[in-house]
């Protein structure tokens, strides 16, 4: 079987790389790129995309052994009837290591073709690194080498107000475009960079922020050897990913201007307002995926869908979206009710196999930004707190325990956090270990150890310790 490369497969000519996307991940391969493929094969855009490994460890490598070709499936149901999609996508270009190639990344920086930046470094990713203070070197943080590259690029066209990148992150966080520049302008100010470059890059280059939308298992271990054979290459990098998308992007001209998403048919939206869309799918959607982990893991299940047509978790799933997360938005019910069954429909999609694992990844950020709005907005309104989203918290703990059963858990966070939960498992005392959880607000920035929370969440910690997570669960859902 021939590998997937440009050498045995008819790829497209080389296009211009006038973007420079941060990450390589699973999830910016199955949707942003899918959705420059389909500009460019619409003729919308002219288009390729250099990729920048955000972190020490990761796969450009693995990418540039198949000169950026990899195999989409999109898998799910469309108007009722079952999809199965398979498509090559070819607009991945070059390959940047910055901790190995500095002055190539910087480079890009100068690059008279490059128009615009795209991210997806996870929801840690957009967050000010003050050690970030030697821009001779690779900085650690995403924001920290995006500073570095804008500063080349001011230094070497001489503060050209024309030549400003549209920048565009997709990190699941609120104001993603604003956070990300607020951050830019005071890692310039903590670096001493002068008043005039931080003009250029807050004025010359354009911030919008950004809501995306879609399910993306990321390699099908199960079938991938099936998906060679029916394409005929052997390929190492494909990536499932359901059929459903929607990218919202705040209407800002420049942008809209250098990247015309909206103009080839695809589920991509310019709005005057992100925050309902973002509302509704972070809360409905990414809240459930991030409150169902650690509670359908410990119970001894591995995907999505497993644990939403499981009896206890699927039930479980079910109140805290019905009970806990919708009355929270302020959208018509009819609305809502829609877009909750739709999302639970997506979770079943038959043809994905959605790991939990997948979605653990950076699972303490996750809570504080996917189920703590949730969790603040229903104190507010209803003066009391979710229990829910508490024992999802006390199962978040457990998990964080690492183990399940006998097997180790492979946890994957920052080592900051995992350092202090693996302190905290030094102690035995459900209550303590609940007060201590509940009290870091360096986690949470905020002290979630209120009213009865610690009472409530020290009880459930205790029932799955002495009894498991399965019957823990059964005795929350009564």
């Amino acid at each position: 079987m021939k590998e997937l490369n440009r050498s045995n497969y008819k790829a497209s000519a080389n296009r211009p790389v006038k973007i420079l996307q941060f990450g390589e991940g699973n999830f910016l391969r199955a949707f942003v790129d899918w959705i420059l493929q389909n500009l460019n094969d619409s003729g919308v855009i002219n288009s390729d995309v250099a990729v920048v490994q955000p972190m020490p460890s990761g796969r450009v490598k693995d990418l540039e052994k198949q000169d950026g070709l990899y195999t989409l499936c999109l898998e799910g149901i469309d108007k009722g009837q079952k999809v199965q999609d398979k498509k090559v996508i070819d607009v991945l270009r070059d390959f940047i290591n910055p901790f190995e190639q500095y002055d190539k990344f910087l480079g890009y920086g100068r690059s008279e073709e490059l128009e615009i930046v795209i991210s997806n470094t996870t929801e840690a990713g957009i967050a000010l690194d003050k050690t970030d203070t030697d821009l001779t070197k690779c900085p650690k943080s995403f924001p920290g080498k995006l500073l570095a590259l804008l500063k080349a690029r001011y230094d070497h066209f001489g503060g050209d107000m024309n030549k400003g990148l549209a920048i565009v992150p997709c990190e699941l966080i609120d104001h993603n475009g604003d956070e990300l520049k607020r951050v830019l302008i005071e890692l310039a100010k903590i670096n001493k960079l002068d008043d005039k470059f931080i003009n250029w890059m807050t004025t010359a280059c354009h911030y919008t922020s950004t809501l995306v939308d879609r399910i993306v298992p990321g390699y099908p271990r199960d079938n991938a050897a099936q998906i060679c054979e029916e394409t005929g290459y052997n390929d190492n990098n494909i990536v499932k990913g359901e059929i459903f998308h929607l990218w919202v992007l705040q209407k800002e001209p420049f942008v809209q201007e250098k990247l015309p998403a909206d103009k080839s048919g695809l589920n991509v939206i310019f709005a005057d307002d992100i925050t309902p869309y973002k509302q509704r799918k972070v809360k409905i959607l990414n809240g459930s995926h991030t409150a169902m982990v650690p509670v359908a893991y410990l119970a001894g299940i591995d995907t999505v869908r497993e644990a939403v047509t499981d009896e206890d978790v699927g039930k479980f799933v079910q109140e805290l979206v019905n009970d806990e997360i919708k009355p929270t938005i302020d959208l018509p019910k009819d609305q809502m009710d829609a877009f909750a069954n739709s999302v639970i429909e997506r979770f079943m999609n038959p043809f994905i196999r959605h790991e939990l694992m997948s979605i653990a990844l950076n699972s303490t950020t996750k809570f504080k930004t996917r189920l703590l709005p949730t969790y603040n907005d229903y104190r507010a309104k209803f003066g009391k707190s979710p229990k829910h989203i508490l024992f999802s918290f006390a199962s978040l703990c457990v998990f964080y325990r690492g183990k399940r059963g006998n097997d180790d858990i492979a946890l994957a966070d920052d080592a900051n956090y995992l350092a202090w939960w693996k302190e905290l498992w030094t102690l035995s005392d459900p209550k303590e270990i609940a007060v201590k959880a509940l009290s870091n607000v360096d986690f949470w920035e905020q002290d979630l150890n209120v009213d009865d929370n610690a009472e409530l969440v020290a009880s459930y910690i205790d029932n799955i310790l002495k009894n498991g997570e399965r019957a823990a669960l059964k005795a929350f859902l009564g």
